[in-house]
């Protein structure tokens, strides 16, 4: 197949959803081109997102509150000066959305409401139209990204692989709707999201399979802390495939979990949300059912309160005011992820990653909620930021314009055939509660697409699951104890010292030279 050569006109960054826009955005009036896998506005984590975005605005509040809170849900894990730097960050953030034509949920006098969600000591979670905040963000940062003349958009353009020449990026390889491209550039940054699609329950878009990772794997990037999934305790339990969000905020407004026989799942509704995750799949695998009951509270004020989930639940032949909503643990949020420095800088030379696919040290072991739209933001804009420092002095050169599309509908997209068996795979073994043996057997099984996947020209979407999903059980067989979003029942334990896990190239080449992915 030919592939074209363009030179990119600046950086490229992979992904449109919040943190992408945000880093594009503040990167203007300088030139850049945002990749997006799909349509723009589609298939992005962030327009999901309904609990808000975390920040220390309340008269009661402050960021040093905001972080201690982050701190202790991260269970010994998240980086003290990152966390402080991204909590004093979040009230100029919040201002930041405004400007961009964010309508955050205000009083009457003009302050913004304020929520309260599991884990936080105050209310300091600031929503957008109620349960809609992350489409709310999502409209605002995508409508202000397309008035800049400085960024180029491209829709169904799917990155393949980092070109890395000597040590640093040179370029990206993408897939769009008229045919293979090399976009040649000194700066990548990825920006697409999590990995929540390669589990059977999930409530992230099914696209959001890692693919970032695989990206910066390929390219020789250090990953750390791939284990670190947090599944969301009260994914709507229906039916659909990703499985719609009840909000934590909903708790956080009093409804409480109980079972088929109205005992109470857990003592504190707003515990962390790897313990209600806990405490919910224990129930789920003693033979019971686990319900949200929002009857008392917020009882008849739920509809107002959490619109796009009271229609969810209507749609489904439900009332939250009147009924039980049946509910499970789902894969939500990665805490892993590209492990990168204060500014965003990866361990390859001119790669940045924002977002859920870094691994910045905000979150730790254990999400704090409503951190990462926060996160997205804020990294965002400093990548833009460190970007612009390093952006040689001189003529830009010619950019390309939008991507010429063939006439008529684009050809599906085939090569994500048996994506169903991987999910199922990776949900079996890298679950909600692990084991050794469990993992061991999960990296059996996708030992040899992982590694194929390596070898290919063009790396396949099947390929780019498969290698995730070993990296992530290979690097919870790696950890050897309980903590946050992992749990072992054979290593119940937390260590004393706390350890991140790191995977590289030489981690796999290790791991496939044996039988079982890693010995006993």
């Amino acid at each position: 197949m030919t592939r074209r050569e363009l030179d990119a006109g600046g950086p490229v960054i992979v992904g449109a959803g919040l943190a992408g826009l945000s880093c594009a955005i503040e990167f203007a009036p300088a030139h850049c081109l945002v990749l997006s896998a799909g349509a723009i506005s589609a298939g992005t984590s962030t327009g999901w997102a309904q609990g808000g975005l975390a920040a220390a605005v309340g008269a009661d509040d402050s960021p040093a509150l905001h972080a201690a809170d982050t701190m202790a849900a991260g269970a010994g894990l998240c980086d003290e000066a990152t966390v402080a730097a991204i909590t004093a960050a979040a009230p100029h953030a919040v201002d930041w959305l405004a400007g961009q034509g964010v309508r955050w949920d205000r009083h009457p006098d003009g302050s913004v409401k304020l929520g309260l969600e599991g884990a936080h000591q105050r209310r300091r979670i600031v929503h957008a139209g109620g349960d809609g905040t992350g489409a709310e963000l999502l409209r605002a940062v995508v409508e202000r990204a397309r008035t800049l003349r400085s960024i180029t958009l491209w829709e169904h353009a799917r990155a393949t692989r980092i070109v890395v020449e000597d040590g640093r990026v040179t370029g990206v390889e993408a897939d769009t709707p008229a045919g293979a491209v090399l976009l040649r550039t000194p700066a990548v940054v990825l920006a697409t999201g999590g990995v929540g699609g390669l589990f059977s329950h999930t409530t992230n878009p099914l696209g959001s399979r890692g693919q970032g990772l695989a990206l910066a794997f390929r390219a020789g990037a250090v990953l750390r802390d791939l284990e670190l999934v947090q599944f969301h305790p009260t994914a709507l339990d229906v039916a659909l495939d990703p499985m719609p969000l009840v909000s934590e905020a909903v708790r956080g407004e009093g409804a409480i979990l109980v079972d088929e026989r109205g005992e109470r799942v857990l003592a504190d509704p707003l515990a962390a949300r790897d313990v209600v995750s806990r405490a919910a799949w224990a129930r789920l695998r003693a033979g019971h059912r686990v319900f949200l009951d929002a009857r008392r509270a917020p009882g008849a004020t739920f509809a107002e309160l959490f619109p796009s989930i009271a229609a969810t639940a209507r749609a489904a032949g439900l009332d939250p005011a009147r009924d039980l909503l049946p509910v499970r643990p789902a894969a939500h949020y990665h805490m892993g992820g590209v492990l990168v420095d204060a500014d965003g800088r990866s361990t390859v030379s001119g790669l940045f990653a924002a977002g859920e696919v870094a691994s910045t040290g905000l979150h730790g072991a254990n999400r704090l909620a409503s951190n990462s739209l926060l996160e997205a933001v804020v990294c965002g804009r400093r990548v833009a930021r460190t970007l612009a420092v390093g952006r040689p002095a001189g003529p830009t050169p010619r950019r390309p314009g939008p991507i010429d599309r063939p006439a008529g509908p684009v050809a599906p997209d085939r090569r994500g055939d048996g994506l169903r068996w991987i999910r199922d795979t990776v949900s079996e073994g890298v679950g909600v509660l692990r084991d050794g043996e469990g993992l061991r057997r999960t990296l059996a099984a996708l030992g040899d697409l992982a590694v194929a996947g390596g070898e290919a020209t063009t790396p396949t979407a099947r390929d780019d699951a498969a290698l995730v999903g070993y990296l992530i059980a290979l690097a919870a067989l790696q950890r050897t104890e309980s903590r946050g979003g992992h749990t072992r029942t054979d290593f119940p334990g937390t260590d004393t010292a706390p350890a991140h896990t790191l995977l590289s190239q030489a981690s796999l080449e290790r791991a496939s030279a044996t039988p079982a992915g890693v010995p006993a």
